[in-house]
């Protein structure tokens, strides 16, 4: 095996691989007599503090830099032992051979960019991406040198062939997309990407666990720890996983470049909310599906943006290429409703707390069309739009707490 060897790999369900992944490995930093030691310890790896580390002899520490790509002990800066446990884990579940972890989700999706990119390149972004990485594409990229394409997320192959440079270097998804949720054809990006000689590059923050990105042709999967694998809403934390020895080498090149850092204790935070992952998103993707197929019968709306309905932009490829769905959807209202009526609805929510992030254990609500940017007009909303995310609580009680909500709504349009 390629990249650490993972202990869970004989296990082919998920929700055991969720338990048992980055307990116990031998590869990382420790003998088998050590790992088979620890299972007979505590249950959870202990957090691991530290920046310098220490060396028997100059020898030993001469070599290191020889370890730099190997999860193993170096420098505090570079990765410590609990880090390297989330590392294990992260490439697990996504189905990949290294992961990378980073101080945060946006760093998530910057530091793969500044690795694959070189100045006089060239990039295809969807237009449906992250509000954070198309200013990081259209600020630091620019300044570099490096040029943007903002692409249809459903543009067809010939398309997308055409966009394509012979400088294009990285092609980047978003699927589903930041609050629009177009589920997009990966495999077939992938496959125009890897002619033209570019890396694709996915965030999969979404699909956390129930889309396996190397299975479908991508090279980078980006993790915004902070929303799934957290789930408690109190850490900042990134991941970046590769299925390729060159690939790994040149983003952990980058990483380390960069000075990239990964908190020990959110690191360990992290490793604890995956064991809980599998049934805390099971019963929020049940919730959200029961909260959604509810809005897309009320008058008021004219579309439900949830990738496992038929009618949400890019259904087919959910259908075909994931094994599951999120708590995560957006609400488009008709046009007669004012943006101002959806904020009067969202500030009257009692359930649905207002805030940016998600992924967590509380449902939130909050109005897309003042947060997003988009350079195609195609890309925009018929009407305003909301965004919601469904936490653990009743689906009845957060029923009737939008149902409340969308009286607010009319009321604030008469």
């Amino acid at each position: 095996m390629t990249g650490p060897e993972r202990v869970s790999a004989g296990w082919r369900t998920l929700s055991t691989r969720l338990v048992r992944a980055g307990r116990s490995d031998p590869e990382i930093g420790r003998g088998d007599a050590d790992a088979a030691a620890e299972a007979h310890g505590f249950v959870n790896p202990p957090v691991s503090r530290g920046s310098t580390v220490l060396f028997p002899t100059l020898r030993a520490l001469r070599q290191n830099g020889a370890r730099r790509y190997a999860h193993e002990l170096t420098y505090g800066a570079c990765g410590t032992p609990t880090q390297f446990h989330l590392e294990a884990a992260i490439a697990e579940i996504e189905g990949g051979t290294h992961s990378q972890i980073v101080s945060s989700g946006s760093a998530a999706c910057t530091t793969p960019l500044l690795a694959f990119l070189g100045a006089g390149g060239h990039c295809l972004m969807p237009d449906c991406v992250y509000g954070p990485t198309r200013r990081f594409c259209d600020t630091m990229l620019q300044r570099m040198g490096i040029e943007t394409t903002y692409y249809e997320p459903m543009l067809p192959q010939a398309a997308l062939h055409a966009l394509m440079r012979p400088n294009t270097q990285v092609v980047l998804a978003e699927s589903p997309g930041s609050h629009t949720f177009e589920v997009q054809d990966v495999p077939m990006l992938a496959r125009v990407a890897h002619e033209h000689g570019a890396k694709l590059i996915l965030d999969n923050t979404w699909g956390l666990h129930v889309f396996q990105p190397f299975e479908h042709g991508v090279d980078v999967s980006i993790q915004a720890l902070t929303k799934y694998a957290g789930g408690h809403a109190d850490l900042i934390l990134g991941a970046i996983t590769v299925a390729d020895d060159n690939d790994w080498q040149v983003l952990r090149d980058g990483a380390l470049q960069l000075g990239q850092y990964a908190s020990p204790d959110d690191c360990w935070l992290a490793l604890r909310g995956l064991r809980t992952l599998g049934v805390r998103l099971e019963r929020q993707a049940a919730s959200a599906l029961e909260v959604a197929l509810w809005l897309e019968a009320r008058p008021e709306v004219l579309q439900v943006l949830h990738p496992a309905l038929p009618g949400s932009p890019g259904h087919e490829y959910w259908a075909r290429d994931f094994t599951g769905a999120s708590s995560l959807f957006g609400v488009v209202f008709r046009p007669g409703f004012s943006q101002a009526a959806v904020d009067a609805m969202v500030d009257a929510l009692g359930l649905f707390a207002i805030g940016e992030s998600w992924g967590g254990y509380e449902s939130l609500a909050l109005p897309s069309n003042p947060t997003i940017t988009r350079t195609l007009e195609s890309s925009r909303f018929a009407g305003p739009a909301c965004r919601l995310h469904v936490g653990l609580e009743d689906p009845d009680e957060l029923i009737a707490d939008l149902e409340g909500g969308l009286a607010v709504l009319r009321a604030a349009s008469e």
